[in-house]
């Protein structure tokens, strides 16, 4: 018996969901089958447990196309991802008072955004520090090159968004592991640069797509063939910000382990493990035979062996993988959990109080303006982890102790 369901697609490719015991929205199975329509997509479309209604694409879906790349599957928050870290510290050596490590954290690293009129952007840098300068070195010469092709690219924020954490599910958290290590972990991706690649991008596919893809399922489909005028350049494009979502998780997470560093005294190496990868990227692999352009929106390679991270929301488990190199999901699992209600119904539905026992034992933000990523707002993670035990397996089960977010 096949662990996943198939959901067949008139005049279209298949969908293989990894769905069982999970709900999925019907708005989401028909943009998954509006992608399946698509003439460039090769043999499925495959469907993570943590599959939910997106923007231009399904968050948690897998799409393979041949000689072709969908921006908007890619999405604006180019590369984003995971990175964590195990440490030699143990629960044991953590202070009862978990607020000034929080606030060491909250210090160490810019996060979440404020309007233009109030001042400076308190997600921003208004001075780089040296790593910061030291890791954009490594970035500038492309970033210029791809900004003489596109000059709208130039005025974004960039540089001093390079070790920054953002808004909304984006967050730093210090956990431990069933064997009581202390892990840190955290989510982010390629802050203002790739959301205005992503975007830039996104517009053209959607110009070329009125001339010569009228027959679109959904205009957020559109796409770049290979040998078209920007195809070359969206790949430049979409793989700098890869490389800059990379980059700046390792640049914010070396900071982190220096603010622990400054609380707990006691001297730990940083890294005993670690794993940093994309779940919002496209690249190219070899699946069934044929070289295809693999997007993954809301999903992570797992190959085998291959490490990966699936965190739960606010006050729930995280997990660190490893791949089965599963061919029916072209070696991908599930980023998370993936949410069953929009931020807008988890405000109107849910309270401060309701947030404040959610995250019982987590120190983290209670407030109005976190309400939207309560736990409620997401599907079970335990039943996520369920639906995908054919794509991976779990090596370490976390749960947060310290929590920041944007």
């Amino acid at each position: 018996m096949n662990p996943y369901d198939t959901q067949l697609v008139e005049h279209g490719v298949p969908i293989k969901m990894w769905t069982r015991g999970v709900p999925v929205e019907d708005d989401a199975r028909r943009q998954l089958a509006n992608a399946a329509r698509l003439p460039i997509v090769f043999r499925h479309v495959a469907a993570m447990p943590d599959v939910h209604l997106g923007i231009g694409a399904t968050v948690g879906s897998v799409i393979p196309t041949f000689k072709a790349i969908i921006p908007a599957a890619v999405g604006v928050d180019i590369g984003c991802g995971m990175m964590a870290c195990k440490t030699t510290l143990r629960a044991e050596d953590l202070p009862d008072d978990l607020a000034p490590l929080r606030a060491a954290i909250e210090s160490a690293v810019p996060h979440g955004s404020s309007p233009r009129r109030l001042g400076p952007d308190v997600g921003s840098w208004q001075t780089p520090p040296a790593e910061v300068d030291a890791a954009w070195a490594t970035l500038a010469d492309e970033f210029a090159l791809l900004c003489e092709l596109h000059p709208r690219l130039k005025n974004t924020n960039n540089h001093k968004h390079l070790g920054t954490l953002g808004t909304g599910n984006h967050f730093i958290e210090v956990c431990l592991d069933e064997a009581g290590a202390v892990w840190l972990m955290l989510h982010s991706g390629s802050r203002g640069v790739g959301n205005a690649i992503g975007t830039h991008f996104i517009e053209l596919a959607k110009q070329d797509a009125e001339v010569h893809q009228r027959n679109l399922p959904d205009k957020d489909l559109a796409y770049f063939e290979e040998g078209a005028k920007y195809f070359g350049d969206y790949v430049r494009g979409v793989g700098w910000a890869q490389k800059f979502a990379r980059l700046n998780r390792e640049v914010m997470m070396g900071r982190v382990i220096a603010a622990v560093r400054a609380v707990i005294t006691k001297p730990f190496e940083a890294r005993v493990e670690a794993v940093n990868c994309h779940h919002n990227y496209v690249q190219q692999e070899h699946h069934f035979g044929h070289d295809v352009f693999v997007t993954r929106k809301g999903a992570v390679s797992a190959k085998r062996g291959e490490m990966g991270i699936i965190p739960g929301s606010m006050g729930a488990r995280s997990f660190i993988v490893r791949g089965l190199g599963n061919p029916e999901s072209f070696e991908s699992c599930s980023h998370g959990a993936g949410r069953v209600m929009s931020r807008t119904k988890a405000r109107k539905r849910f309270t401060v109080e309701d947030q404040i026992e959610a995250t019982r034992g987590v120190e983290c933000r209670k407030d109005a303006d976190v309400i939207d990523e309560i736990p409620m707002a997401y599907k079970d993670i335990d039943a996520v982890m369920a639906a995908q035990s054919e794509l991976v397996e779990i090596v370490h089960t976390l749960r947060q102790v310290v929590c920041v977010k944007g």
